[in-house]
Protein backbone atom coordinates (compact mmCIF):
# COMPACT_ATOMS: atom_id res chain seq x y z
CA UNK A 1 0.00 0.00 0.00
CA UNK A 2 1.32 3.83 -1.05
CA UNK A 3 -0.25 6.52 1.26
CA UNK A 4 -0.31 9.74 -0.22
CA UNK A 5 0.13 13.19 1.28
CA UNK A 6 -2.62 15.74 1.89
CA UNK A 7 -0.30 18.16 0.29
CA UNK A 8 -0.28 15.64 -2.83
CA UNK A 9 -4.30 15.89 -3.43
CA UNK A 10 -4.86 19.69 -2.80
CA UNK A 11 -4.37 20.17 -6.79
CA UNK A 12 -6.45 17.84 -8.84
CA UNK A 13 -4.30 16.49 -11.85
CA UNK A 14 -7.49 17.41 -13.99
CA UNK A 15 -9.11 20.95 -14.70
CA UNK A 16 -12.46 21.42 -16.77
CA UNK A 17 -10.10 21.81 -19.77
CA UNK A 18 -9.80 18.22 -20.10
CA UNK A 19 -13.29 17.62 -20.61
CA UNK A 20 -14.52 17.67 -24.04
CA UNK A 21 -17.79 18.37 -24.44
CA UNK A 22 -19.50 17.29 -27.67
CA UNK A 23 -22.84 18.44 -27.56
CA UNK A 24 -25.67 19.84 -24.92
CA UNK A 25 -29.31 18.43 -25.45
CA UNK A 26 -31.88 20.37 -22.62
CA UNK A 27 -34.18 17.53 -21.89
CA UNK A 28 -36.45 19.43 -19.31
CA UNK A 29 -36.82 22.51 -18.61
CA UNK A 30 -38.78 23.39 -15.88
CA UNK A 31 -38.69 23.70 -11.79
CA UNK A 32 -35.66 21.30 -12.74
CA UNK A 33 -33.63 21.77 -15.63
CA UNK A 34 -31.85 18.76 -17.12
CA UNK A 35 -29.41 17.94 -19.99
CA UNK A 36 -28.04 15.27 -21.52
CA UNK A 37 -23.84 15.69 -22.54
CA UNK A 38 -22.31 13.69 -24.78
CA UNK A 39 -18.50 13.79 -23.60
CA UNK A 40 -15.02 12.60 -23.20
CA UNK A 41 -11.96 13.30 -20.82
CA UNK A 42 -9.12 12.68 -20.04
CA UNK A 43 -8.06 9.21 -18.52
CA UNK A 44 -5.16 9.02 -14.92
CA UNK A 45 -3.02 6.31 -17.16
CA UNK A 46 -2.92 8.77 -20.20
CA UNK A 47 -4.96 9.51 -23.76
CA UNK A 48 -9.23 9.76 -23.91
CA UNK A 49 -12.37 8.09 -22.61
CA UNK A 50 -14.67 6.83 -25.42
CA UNK A 51 -17.02 9.35 -25.74
CA UNK A 52 -19.79 8.61 -23.32
CA UNK A 53 -23.73 10.20 -22.46
CA UNK A 54 -24.25 11.90 -19.01
CA UNK A 55 -27.82 13.45 -17.88
CA UNK A 56 -26.96 16.42 -15.62
CA UNK A 57 -29.72 17.44 -13.66
CA UNK A 58 -28.56 21.19 -13.24
CA UNK A 59 -30.22 23.12 -9.75
CA UNK A 60 -29.55 26.49 -8.27
CA UNK A 61 -27.00 26.52 -5.25
CA UNK A 62 -28.54 26.22 -1.98
CA UNK A 63 -27.63 27.28 1.77
CA UNK A 64 -28.32 25.25 4.93
CA UNK A 65 -28.25 26.57 8.47
CA UNK A 66 -27.43 25.17 11.63
CA UNK A 67 -29.22 26.48 14.25
CA UNK A 68 -27.61 26.03 17.72
CA UNK A 69 -28.66 27.48 21.34
CA UNK A 70 -25.89 26.98 23.40
CA UNK A 71 -27.70 27.49 26.55
CA UNK A 72 -30.06 24.90 25.99
CA UNK A 73 -27.09 22.50 24.39
CA UNK A 74 -30.33 22.48 21.95
CA UNK A 75 -30.57 21.81 17.68
CA UNK A 76 -33.29 23.43 15.52
CA UNK A 77 -34.76 21.03 13.16
CA UNK A 78 -37.52 21.72 10.44
CA UNK A 79 -39.83 18.84 9.48
CA UNK A 80 -41.72 19.02 6.18
CA UNK A 81 -42.64 16.42 3.18
CA UNK A 82 -39.89 15.96 0.56
CA UNK A 83 -40.82 14.80 -2.75
CA UNK A 84 -37.76 13.05 -3.21
CA UNK A 85 -38.78 11.31 -0.47
CA UNK A 86 -41.71 10.28 -1.33
CA UNK A 87 -41.33 6.37 -1.44
CA UNK A 88 -39.82 6.49 1.96
CA UNK A 89 -41.00 3.32 3.43
CA UNK A 90 -40.78 5.03 6.49
CA UNK A 91 -42.41 8.31 6.13
CA UNK A 92 -41.36 10.95 3.63
CA UNK A 93 -41.58 14.11 6.10
CA UNK A 94 -38.27 14.91 7.22
CA UNK A 95 -36.25 16.02 10.00
CA UNK A 96 -34.03 18.67 8.82
CA UNK A 97 -31.60 21.75 9.09
CA UNK A 98 -33.17 25.24 8.02
CA UNK A 99 -32.17 25.23 4.44
CA UNK A 100 -32.91 27.14 1.03
CA UNK A 101 -32.28 27.94 -3.13
CA UNK A 102 -29.81 31.06 -3.70
CA UNK A 103 -32.17 33.59 -5.63
CA UNK A 104 -30.20 35.80 -7.93
CA UNK A 105 -27.80 38.45 -6.88
CA UNK A 106 -28.40 37.39 -3.60
CA UNK A 107 -25.75 36.71 -1.28
CA UNK A 108 -24.95 32.87 0.67
CA UNK A 109 -25.46 34.46 4.52
CA UNK A 110 -28.74 36.62 3.09
CA UNK A 111 -30.36 33.56 2.48
CA UNK A 112 -29.18 32.10 5.24
CA UNK A 113 -30.56 34.27 7.28
CA UNK A 114 -34.14 34.80 5.01
CA UNK A 115 -34.34 31.26 4.98
CA UNK A 116 -34.25 30.81 9.34
CA UNK A 117 -37.02 34.11 9.47
CA UNK A 118 -38.96 31.97 6.99
CA UNK A 119 -38.73 28.30 7.72
CA UNK A 120 -38.42 28.77 11.63
CA UNK A 121 -38.96 32.37 12.83
CA UNK A 122 -35.46 32.64 14.19
CA UNK A 123 -33.36 35.79 13.52
CA UNK A 124 -30.01 35.15 12.58
CA UNK A 125 -27.38 37.70 12.72
CA UNK A 126 -23.36 36.44 12.91
CA UNK A 127 -23.17 32.90 10.60
CA UNK A 128 -19.66 31.17 10.51
CA UNK A 129 -19.61 29.08 6.96
CA UNK A 130 -18.44 25.36 7.84
CA UNK A 131 -18.46 23.69 4.23
CA UNK A 132 -19.44 24.02 0.60
CA UNK A 133 -20.15 20.64 -0.61
CA UNK A 134 -21.43 18.68 -3.89
CA UNK A 135 -24.34 16.50 -2.69
CA UNK A 136 -24.59 14.29 -5.28
CA UNK A 137 -21.42 14.99 -8.22
CA UNK A 138 -22.60 11.88 -10.21
CA UNK A 139 -25.39 13.06 -11.51
CA UNK A 140 -26.17 16.71 -10.22
CA UNK A 141 -24.37 20.26 -10.59
CA UNK A 142 -25.79 21.69 -6.30
CA UNK A 143 -23.50 22.64 -4.50
CA UNK A 144 -24.57 23.68 -1.06
CA UNK A 145 -23.09 26.01 1.09
CA UNK A 146 -23.80 25.10 4.76
CA UNK A 147 -23.61 27.88 7.99
CA UNK A 148 -23.78 27.58 11.45
CA UNK A 149 -25.47 30.54 14.03
CA UNK A 150 -25.76 30.41 17.92
CA UNK A 151 -29.16 31.56 18.34
CA UNK A 152 -31.90 31.92 21.12
CA UNK A 153 -33.95 28.88 20.33
CA UNK A 154 -36.29 29.37 24.04
CA UNK A 155 -39.42 30.84 21.82
CA UNK A 156 -39.31 28.55 19.08
CA UNK A 157 -41.51 26.17 17.49
CA UNK A 158 -44.91 26.00 16.22
CA UNK A 159 -45.28 25.96 11.96
CA UNK A 160 -44.32 28.24 9.67
CA UNK A 161 -43.54 28.38 5.91
CA UNK A 162 -44.09 30.31 2.63
CA UNK A 163 -48.01 29.60 1.64
CA UNK A 164 -47.22 30.78 -1.90
CA UNK A 165 -44.19 27.64 -1.88
CA UNK A 166 -46.37 25.21 -0.30
CA UNK A 167 -44.74 24.61 2.38
CA UNK A 168 -45.33 23.38 5.85
CA UNK A 169 -42.69 23.42 8.07
CA UNK A 170 -43.40 22.32 11.73
CA UNK A 171 -40.05 23.40 14.11
CA UNK A 172 -38.24 21.60 16.58
CA UNK A 173 -36.20 22.49 19.67
CA UNK A 174 -34.49 19.44 20.62
CA UNK A 175 -31.62 18.67 22.98
CA UNK A 176 -28.17 17.70 21.42
CA UNK A 177 -28.33 14.45 23.25
CA UNK A 178 -31.74 13.70 21.81
CA UNK A 179 -30.17 14.83 18.53
CA UNK A 180 -27.82 12.03 18.34
CA UNK A 181 -29.96 9.15 19.32
CA UNK A 182 -32.37 10.39 16.45
CA UNK A 183 -29.22 10.32 13.93
CA UNK A 184 -28.31 7.03 15.39
CA UNK A 185 -31.18 5.30 14.81
CA UNK A 186 -31.59 6.82 11.16
CA UNK A 187 -34.22 9.75 11.27
CA UNK A 188 -31.61 12.06 10.33
CA UNK A 189 -31.23 10.85 6.98
CA UNK A 190 -30.20 13.27 4.60
CA UNK A 191 -26.51 14.67 4.12
CA UNK A 192 -26.61 18.72 5.29
CA UNK A 193 -27.84 17.37 8.95
CA UNK A 194 -25.42 14.41 9.03
CA UNK A 195 -22.56 17.04 8.28
CA UNK A 196 -23.97 19.56 10.43
CA UNK A 197 -24.35 17.38 13.46
CA UNK A 198 -20.77 15.34 12.97
CA UNK A 199 -19.18 19.22 12.93
CA UNK A 200 -20.96 20.30 15.87
CA UNK A 201 -19.85 17.08 17.47
CA UNK A 202 -16.57 18.20 17.45
CA UNK A 203 -17.22 21.91 18.50
CA UNK A 204 -19.75 21.68 20.99
CA UNK A 205 -17.30 21.73 24.13
CA UNK A 206 -15.17 24.93 22.94
CA UNK A 207 -18.67 26.34 21.82
CA UNK A 208 -20.47 25.41 25.55
CA UNK A 209 -16.72 26.51 27.57
CA UNK A 210 -17.22 29.87 26.45
CA UNK A 211 -18.76 32.63 29.28
CA UNK A 212 -21.53 33.78 28.75
CA UNK A 213 -20.63 37.20 28.10
CA UNK A 214 -17.76 36.26 26.05
CA UNK A 215 -19.80 33.83 23.66
CA UNK A 216 -18.03 34.72 20.40
CA UNK A 217 -18.88 32.32 17.39
CA UNK A 218 -16.01 33.02 15.53
CA UNK A 219 -13.54 32.52 18.12
CA UNK A 220 -14.64 29.32 19.56
CA UNK A 221 -14.67 27.70 16.05
CA UNK A 222 -11.15 28.48 15.67
CA UNK A 223 -10.47 26.41 19.00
Amino acid sequence: MAFVSSASLLTPPFTRADVDIASREVLQQGFFHVEALTLRHRLFEGGWSEPMRRELHCRHGAVGVLLYDVALDSLVFVEQFRAGAVDDPDSPWKLELVAGLIDKDETLENVARREAQEEAGCTVRELVKLHTYYPSPGACNEQVTLFCALVDAGDLGGVHGVADEHEDIRVHVVRFADAWELMEAGRLDNAMTLIGMHWLAGKRASLRALPEHARRFSAAIQE
